[in-house]
């Protein structure tokens, strides 16, 4: 009889991946754009040159999605 695996083992755990990635993978993107968008808005408030908050903020998208892309597309 072949072994069970960790995940058959525990029924209660059934179908929480996909909802843990249903959450995970927003909350990735909008804490991106928050926190580089932010630090962007910081920036410009500092120096009076307002491109630095697009700026942040494509940047907080492009490594959150890269974030994803590591944790859920391998």
């Amino acid at each position: 009889m072949p072994a069970m695996s960790e995940q058959e083992r525990r029924p209660e755990t059934d179908g929480r991946d996909f909802a843990d990635a249903a959450w995970s993978v927003p909350s990735y993107l909008l804490s991106g754009i928050l926190l580089w968008g932010g630090l962007g808005w910081l920036l410009s408030w500092w120096t009076g040159v307002h491109a630095f908050i697009p700026i942040g903020v494509i940047l907080g998208v492009g490594l959150a999605s890269y974030l994803v892309y590591l944790k859920y597309g391998r």
